[in-house]
């Protein structure tokens, strides 16, 4: 079946009206939920093969997360399918005026190669629940998991309703040549142009998870030896290749030295005698080269070296960064962090605020007044105080860019707001924030202190 055919036997599916009613997205979602537990293992394997990445970081960052948002849905879809009254004005008096929230028809998922599980299947599950039908295009730089993927949708879903078209540019481009109701691309700022440029013919509306440059601020007042480790958590994990990794540090000039040896503890502790055997690895040459060129834009306070039999690259701290070396250029995408010294807030403010907006940005800091000024100065798309990564775990923001009702289903809605998680000194835990209208986030306390 050619993509042209495919793309039309959808649409006669979606108009049937076969994926409206809710007992037949729950049923999905379970099949959706078996399949992925049924083949977990040989997900596991893709993972290794294509990555590295072992299983424990695996379902930490990819099966195990699909598997939370099914079993979320599964608990609210039903209540996001009702309609919602809202106010009717006095102009139309008798009348009833409520929003009903309906799917947006035939959408096309264009996921990456660095999280291939994760962002092809958990934007299915936002797909299947608001009860559209899918076409899924998983990366050709993940060849072992994409296989994986078609044979187990093809072997859950019959191809009217979820399709899997792999392959690499000549199929992306067939894919973005048809009409499709809603679009959802997660990868490079470069590709998401053209996909909006090729969504603009048709008037599909789309959703871009682009990346950027994230930034770090660690100032006097921080815990060192913990931003230290939770830094390099967020910079180890799947070897940097995130989109929301730290990218960059900007740590006060008094406290530079002290967090340079906090962070050399770091990595000590989480990668013994540099042992990188569980330590994923660079997708590919191009992007491996691409890597150890962006090494010599600095001193290498630790690490510096790579394996290119393996495309293993040891995380190093570079050192003697300045603004217009070719690392700050561009998004790194990999083990290599950047340690700039500032010397007054404002500064370091400056600094973010010259350069386009990040995907994330993270503070450390005890001071009460640098995280107002900080969160009210810089615009980002989500954030941590006190720690990286976590709030992609926040379930309230994160689910409700999935899961609310609105028209056309803001399952597939973007939000503007901020999300962002704070964690105090000592907290091993991060608690979920709630967003207020202002886009600001409420955080829980307790007698003791900060919680969350």
């Amino acid at each position: 079946m050619d993509i042209h055919e495919l793309t039309a036997r959808q649409h006669a599916y979606f108009l049937s009206g076969a994926t409206r009613p809710a007992a037949f997205r729950l049923d999905a979602l379970r099949k959706l939920r078996a399949a992925v537990l049924r083949y977990e293992p040989e997900l596991n394997a893709a993972l290794l093969t294509d990555l590295n990445k072992p299983a424990s970081e695996a379902y930490f960052t990819e099966t195990g997360i699909v598997l939370e948002e099914i079993r979320f849905h599964l608990r609210h879809l039903r209540g996001w399918m009702r309609d919602r009254t809202v106010r009717t004005p006095l102009a139309q008096f008798w009348s009833r005026s409520f929003v009903s929230p309906e799917p947006h028809g035939v959408t096309l998922i264009l996921s990456p190669w660095n999280y291939p599980v994760q962002l092809c299947l958990a934007p299915l599950v936002g797909a299947i629940s608001a009860g559209n039908c899918a076409v899924v295009k998983p990366s050709a730089y993940a060849p072992a998991t994409s296989r994986v993927l078609a044979r187990m949708l093809g072997e859950t879903f019959p191809p009217e309703y979820v399709a899997v078209v792999e392959g690499g540019r000549e199929q992306n481009t067939a894919l973005l040549d048809e009409r499709f109701d809603f679009i959802f691309f997660t990868g490079s700022v470069t590709v998401g142009k053209l996909v909006m440029e090729k969504a603009a013919r048709h008037l599909t509306p789309v959703l871009l998870e682009l990346g950027g440059k994230s930034p770090v601020i660690v100032d006097e007042t921080a815990d060192l030896r913990c931003a230290a480790k939770r830094v390099i958590f967020g910079k180890l994990l799947n070897a940097g290749q995130t989109c929301v990794a730290p990218d960059y540090v900007l740590v006060q000039a008094g406290v530079r030295e002290a967090f340079l040896r906090a962070c050399r503890a770091a990595l000590d502790e989480f990668l013994p005698g540099g042992d990188l055997s569980d330590f994923p690895r660079i997708v590919n040459e191009k992007h491996f080269r691409r890597l150890c060129g962006l090494l010599q834009s600095g001193t290498a306070v630790t690490g510096g070296g790579y394996d290119e039999a393996r495309l293993q690259i040891q995380p190093t701290l570079l050192d003697g960064v300045g603004p217009e070396a070719p690392v700050m250029q561009e998004e790194i995408f990999g083990p290599i962090l950047p340690v700039l010294p500032y010397d007054t807030l404002a500064d370091c403010i400056g600094f973010i605020r010259a350069r386009p907006k990040p995907l994330a940005l993270y503070l450390f800091t005890q001071s009460r007044e640098t995280e107002r000024r900080v969160l009210e100065s810089c615009s980002f798309g989500g954030g941590c105080i006190n720690d990286t990564i976590v709030h992609l775990a926040t379930s309230t923001s994160r689910r409700r860019r999935w899961a609310s009702a609105e028209p056309a289903s803001r399952a597939w809605a973007a939000i503007t707001e901020k999300r962002a998680s704070r964690r105090s000194r000592t907290s091993g835990a991060s608690s979920a924030s709630t967003s207020t209208p202002t886009c600001r986030c409420a955080t829980a306390r307790t007698r003791r202190g900060r919680t969350g």
